[in-house]
C-alpha cells in the first residue's frame, strides 16, 4: 500500500503542476473487478484504500477530489467521498441494465441516493452513459436513454466515452446525445487527446483524462509532465 500511496501522490502533483483542475481517485488496478452491486460488493480494503489515497492527495494538491469505485460500486463511492470531502462521484451503471466483463450490472439508483440522503450529503453523482468496456441489455434509442439518464436517475451530469479504456468517444454520437439532454452537463469519460481536443473539448462540460497523460499513452506508466501541460494548453477555460 505504501508503494501505491507513493504512485498515486506523484500523479497527482503531475496533473496539479500542469494546471488540472480536479483528480479523479479510482481502484483502477483492481482487476478483476466485483461489479460493485448490492450482491457482489467490492471488499472493505478497497473503500478504505481509496480513503486513505484520496485524503493525502487532497492534503498534497488542494484540488477538487472525485471517487470511482470499480466496477460499480456507488455506495462505496459515496461513503468515501463523504468521509474525505470529495466533490462528486462518477458511476458506470447508475441505471439501466449493461452486459459487461463482470456479468450482468443492474443500476442501483434508488439504493445509491437512498445511503446520500443517510449521509446528509450533498455529493454529486457523475453516470455513464453507454460506458465503456460493456453493452446495454436490450436494443436502446439513444436520445430518448440519454434524456431518461439525465431526467430519472438522479445524476447531476452524464458521461460518454468510447467503446474501451483510452478510446475516444464517437463525435456523432456525443453530438446526438447533447442534442437529446441540451444543456445537461456532459463529461468525456475517456479518450481526450491533443489532436481531437480542438474538436471534443468544445463540446462538453468537462474531461476525465488518464490514458492519454501517460508515458507514451500507455494507461499503465506514469503520468507525464509534458502531456499534461500541453492537454491543458489545448483545452482552454
Amino acid at each position: 500500500m505504501a508503494a501505491v500511496c507513493e504512485r498515486a501522490l506523484a500523479d497527482a502533483r503531475t496533473y496539479a503542476a500542469g494546471g488540472f483542475d480536479g483528480l479523479v481517485i479510482e481502484n483502477f488496478g483492481d482487476v478483476p473487478f466485483h461489479k460493485g452491486t448490492q450482491g457482489d460488493p467490492v471488499p472493505p480494503d478497497v473503500p478504505a484504500a481509496l480513503a486513505v489515497v484520496a485524503d493525502r492527495i487532497a492534503a498534497a494538491t488542494g484540488l477538487p477530489l472525485g471517487i470511482n469505485c470499480l466496477r460499480n460500486d456507488g455506495v462505496a463511492a459515496l461513503g468515501v467521498a463523504a468521509v474525505v470531502g470529495a466533490r462528486w462521484v462518477r458511476i458506470n451503471v447508475l441505471a439501466g441494465a449493461y452486459v459487461t466483463d463482470q456479468g450482468v450490472i443492474e443500476g442501483e439508483a434508488a439504493r445509491v441516493f437512498a445511503y446520500r440522503r443517510q449521509l446528509r450529503s450533498d455529493v454529486a453523482v457523475l453516470a455513464d452513459f453507454l460506458v465503456k468496456h460493456a453493452s446495454p441489455l436490450a436494443p436502446i434509442d439513444v436520445a430518448a436513454g440519454a434524456r431518461d439518464l439525465c431526467e430519472r436517475s438522479g445524476a447531476s451530469g452524464i458521461v460518454l466515452s468510447g467503446a474501451r479504456t483510452g478510446q475516444p468517444v464517437d463525435v456523432a454520437l456525443l453530438d446526438t446525445v447533447r442534442a437529446a439532454v441540451g444543456t445537461f452537463p456532459i463529461w468525456l469519460g475517456s479518450g481526450l487527446s491533443l489532436d481531437n481536443a480542438p474538436v471534443l473539448w468544445p463540446r462538453c462540460d468537462g474531461a476525465i483524462v488518464g490514458s492519454w497523460c501517460k508515458r507514451g499513452g500507455r494507461v499503465q506508466e506514469p503520468v507525464d509532465a509534458d502531456r499534461v501541460r500541453a492537454l491543458r494548453a489545448a483545452c482552454p477555460r
